[in-house]
């Protein structure tokens, strides 16, 4: 195949992490600060490496938090930003040769150059080849998303809860995490901030949604925690209205925090919870839990979200494209959308 010299992409303008008094908050007001649209070299797949021609890009609160410098790995000034993706297999390095010519998911590699781009460069290992009943919107969110979901669903069900509570439960993967506990009998207790999202989320299989703003909130998340007695929250929110369901909770009830969408800190309310009601407090980093889980198990999970989509238990509700060209002038408006997933498209 006959490859460019350049692309264009999105390339970072800083490196490493943004100091105290360069934080911004969590939303994206402006793109232009952090990355811009530029003409360079086409990167070039070493051992057990892929070069990938990128259809579709996701756009996560992971990618806003790490263009801004407060992710928990450092920018690359001048390369590609974005974590995820999918397209077509068009070069590979030694090792690699299988993928040749294949419609994949990926997430970035070791070489930095991500997915905001016309072409990536991607693990071998990190890539997942897509069957045909997936479509291009679903499988540049066929990793982080889905992965997430069943993995952090897998807690529950060690835990041996039958309930649990989900923060940001609008968002794209805790309507995934809804969805897939109702299929799998276990009732889901969601925490939104519109009144608008409750019967969304009722509809996708919740048992419960509360608004965390509502006068009621506290009284009804302990009510439903006596009720239903769930052992496990997952919280992309990290803020007050996390600490109140935590507090709601009962003995053994573990906190489990995978992303900090409130800039306002959660409050502890009781640190002799932790003590006497054997309550904790962790995180979850998938790129940490795919790498202690087994090759099988990864497999297994990669084919169980392909299976969700392809049979439409699962769906990436896309609020909008943008391309490459127009990301500075239409990508912060349109990641203020509630309720979907914005994408890029080169």
């Amino acid at each position: 195949m006959n490859l460019p010299k350049a692309m264009k992409a999105l390339i970072q303008k800083h490196d490493g992490y943004a100091g105290d008094n360069e934080r911004s908050g969590f939303s994206l007001e402006a793109l232009d600060p952090y990355v811009e649209l530029a003409e360079i070299d086409l990167p070039s797949p070493d051992k057990g490496q892929v070069l990938v021609k990128v259809a579709r890009a996701a756009v996560n609160p992971s990618d806003v938090m790490f263009i801004k410098g407060m992710y928990g790995q450092p920018r690359r000034k001048g390369l590609p930003a974005g974590f995820e993706g999918c397209g077509t297999v068009v070069a590979t390095g030694a090792g690699a040769e299988g993928l040749e010519g294949m419609r994949v998911a990926f997430v970035a590699g070791r070489s930095g150059f991500g997915s905001w781009a016309e072409y990536a460069v991607a693990d071998a290992a990190m890539c997942i080849p897509l069957i045909d009943g997936v479509s291009d919107e679903d499988g540049a969110s066929m990793i982080v998303n889905p992965l997430t979901a069943l993995a952090m669903l897998s807690i529950v069900k060690e835990a041996g809860s039958k309930s649990f509570i989900v923060t940001a439960a609008a968002s794209q993967l805790c309507k995934l995490i809804i969805g897939q506990a109702a299929a799998d009998g276990l009732s889901a207790i969601g925490i939104v901030r519109r009144d608008e999202q409750i019967d969304l989320l009722k509809g996708h299989g919740a048992a419960h949604v509360l608004n965390q703003k509502a006068d009621d909130f506290d009284e009804r998340i302990a009510e439903i925690c006596r009720v239903e007695k769930p052992l496990i929250l997952l919280d992309a929110v990290a803020g007050p209205s996390s600490s109140t369901a935590f507090h709601a909770m009962g003995r053994g009830a573990r906190w489990v925090i995978y992303g900090r969408l409130e800039e306002e800190p959660p409050v502890l309310h009781e640190p002799g919870e932790l003590i006497f009601l054997q309550k904790r407090i962790e995180g979850f980093w998938l790129t940490g839990w795919l790498a202690s889980a087994s090759e099988k198990e990864r497999a297994a999970m990669a084919m169980q979200a392909q299976s969700n989509f392809a049979s439409g238990r699962w769906k990436t509700d896309v609020t909008a494209v943008v391309s490459l060209d127009d990301a500075s002038g239409r990508l912060p408006d349109a990641l203020g959308e509630p309720n979907g997933k914005v994408l890029l498209a080169p």
